[in-house]
């Protein structure tokens, strides 16, 4: 009878929950709005590049208060907010302007398991938009500033024997008042400027671990000795303790070694077999921290054989190479903003949604524009072959494109904090998705946005990460730096400046627009490079750009990249609607007239 009543009692919760959280607006919505459950938000592991067997989901309905900034924690809250779901997003159940006079204050309660005695627990936020301090039980365990790097407290000496936990997050965000790294956000959207994304953003989770833990993975690939190097950061190591690292191939051992925490596990692999788009094959692997003769800590993870460098091709043009062959990167724009969930997917099938998409229209390659994604995301690419450009998200200042200024080289003069931060960030991200084998370009600029001293952060970046291209300024102010000279053209694609020296590539055109009744953002003010009146018109359209293209190859461009993946709120010059509904080509003909631009590349 008791389980009887603790069975009802949770089905009944979970009801009222339901009940009580609805979305907001009267706005477009994806197809998974209608999945979303409250009791069970994006329950997916959110870290599949170092994964553990044990942790717990935090997502889910927390309590929540917007008020003036600078006061204290609120007594009363407004209302519930479904976490991880921005205050301005639909999905949270909330969509209302927080801003930078005001804070965001978020509460809820939590348990932890009892089998975790006496281990270390790690609270985990996978992102929060800006500046995020956490309470545990009114004790402040830590800070964070960035909108787009995880960040996690050890929280063991704060936990409770027995009872719940109480959690306060208060989240403050100038949106463009401020000079942070904020992509596309500004406080009064309109045509290429989205709605503010405030707040929790991705998953929130609780992890046990031992006193000697590994803290995070480095994996590095040198396809010419056919070797893997794998660091492990390891938290309250001693002397004598070792990492070992177990390689899988298909599910059987194939290597194995030992080295002490201070130092990479170095494995050379015979015939191993290489990464590409067409051959996504990863090599899965255990890396256990041994002391004392026991495993004291084990995680599951990933790597792929792939190297990106440049070369010089018999005509004497500078060409991107993929595992030491010549290949043409071909991908669209995409911004990863949803209409109900805005930077947050609603469910793990609609992020991976726009990626196999993205692989029907036969493109191999996507630059991920002036935004970072969630870690599932990254793996997704390396599991279905999608090559990645990731942009650094732009801030500060916006340029203001009628000023020559723009043309002529001049960079912005940021202030010291405004620099500051910026690095900070850029760096968090790097050192964030170091691991992940698809990512093959970082891309610190765009168009001038908040671009800065663009030969130093350049060059920074290039020692920082020597194994993947740096893309100083996609289609921005033109230095001598780094390893591609990217051009921005539109609505057509157009080779008007030529670098012999570097590669060079076409980082934005096309744009072509298509506004769909029943599917747009805005019932009026849509907004297109060029707009057509039917899905025939705007393949034609494509088509004939990519006819273009092919010519260009053959001239000097080694990459190119179309905008873009989806329409995002007022823009609509996606292969699909916002609401990911429609297809607005003809997915097949795209996919062939792709698929000649890159093999235009190899044809004599």
């Amino acid at each position: 009878m008791k389980r009887k009543n603790i069975l009802y009692i949770a089905f009944f919760t979970a009801f009222m929950a339901n009940a009580q959280w609805k979305p907001q607006g009267e706005k477009i919505k994806t197809k998974w709005a209608a999945e979303v459950n409250p009791a069970k938000v994006l329950p997916e592991y959110p870290r599949p590049i170092m994964e553990r067997s044990e942790w717990k989901n935090l997502n889910g309905l927390w309590k929540y208060t917007i008020q003036e900034a600078g006061k204290q924690a609120p007594v009363q809250y407004d209302g519930e907010i479904l976490v991880p779901f921005a205050a301005e997003s639909s999905l949270s159940g909330v969509m209302k302007e927080v801003g930078s006079k005001n804070e965001l204050w978020y509460e809820t309660n939590f348990t932890v398991d009892v089998n975790w005695n006496g281990k270390n627990i790690l609270l985990h936020f996978g992102a929060v938009d800006w500046k995020t301090e956490v309470y545990v039980n009114d004790v402040k365990v830590g800070s964070h500033t960035g909108g787009y790097t995880p960040f996690s407290f050890d929280i063991t000496p704060f936990v409770k024997n027995g009872a719940n936990q109480k959690l306060v997050v208060k989240v403050w965000d100038p949106s463009n008042d401020g000079p942070q790294p904020r992509g596309k956000q500004v406080k009064n959207p309109e045509g290429i400027w989205y709605t503010p994304v405030t707040g929790i953003w991705q998953t929130v989770w609780l992890e046990p671990v031992n006193v000697k833990s590994i803290h995070s993975l480095r994996s590095t690939p040198n396809v010419d000795h056919n070797s893997i190097q794998i660091k492990s950061d390891v938290v309250g190591a001693a002397a004598g303790d070792f990492i070992e690292v177990t390689v899988l191939e298909d599910g059987k051992e194939i290597a194995k070694q030992k080295a002490v925490v201070s130092e990479s596990a170095d494995i050379v692999l015979n015939n191993p077999k290489l990464w590409s788009p067409e051959n996504p094959f990863l090599y899965h692997t255990k890396i256990s921290l041994i002391s004392g003769g026991k495993v004291v800590d084990e995680v599951k993870s990933y790597f792929a054989m792939r190297k990106i460098s440049s070369k010089r091709d018999q005509n004497g043009i500078v060409r991107m190479q993929l595992n030491n062959k010549s290949y043409f990167q071909f991908g669209p724009l995409d911004q990863g903003w949803w209409p109900d969930g805005l930077y947050t997917a609603p469910t793990d099938e609609a992020l991976k949604y726009d990626l196999i998409k993205t692989k029907e229209l036969g493109f191999n390659m996507i630059r991920k524009h002036v935004k970072i994604e969630p870690e599932r995301w990254y793996a997704y690419c390396d599991q279905l072959g999608i090559l990645v450009w990731q942009d650094m998200p732009s801030g500060d200042e916006q340029p203001v494109w009628q000023h020559k200024k723009y043309f002529e080289g001049t960079e912005l003069k940021r202030s010291q904090q405004s620099e500051d931060i910026y690095r900070k960030e850029w760096q968090e991200i790097m050192d964030h998705l170091y691991s992940y084998p698809s990512i093959v370009v970082w891309v610190p600029f765009n168009e001038a946005w908040g671009q800065f001293k663009t030969i130093e952060i350049t060059e920074w970046t290039k020692r920082y990460d020597p194994t993947r291209l740096i893309n100083s300024a996609s289609g921005g102010n033109h230095f001598q730096t780094g390893d591609i000279l990217d051009l921005h053209n539109y609505p057509g694609p157009e080779l008007y400046l030529y670098d012999a020296q570097r590669v060079t590539v076409l980082g934005e055109y096309g744009g072509i627009g298509l506004p769909l009744e029943g599917h747009l953002w805005r019932a009026n003010d849509n907004w297109g490079y060029i707009k057509f009146k039917n899905a025939n018109e705007v393949t034609a359209e494509y088509i004939k750009y990519a006819n273009i293209l092919k010519g260009l190859v053959k001239s000097g461009f080694s990459a190119a990249v179309y905008t873009q993946t989806t329409d995002v709120e007022g823009e609509v010059n996606g292969f699909m609607t916002y609401d990911r509904k429609i297809d607005k080509m003809d997915l097949k003909k795209v996919n062939k007239a792709n698929k000649e631009v890159i093999e235009a590349l190899n044809q004599k």
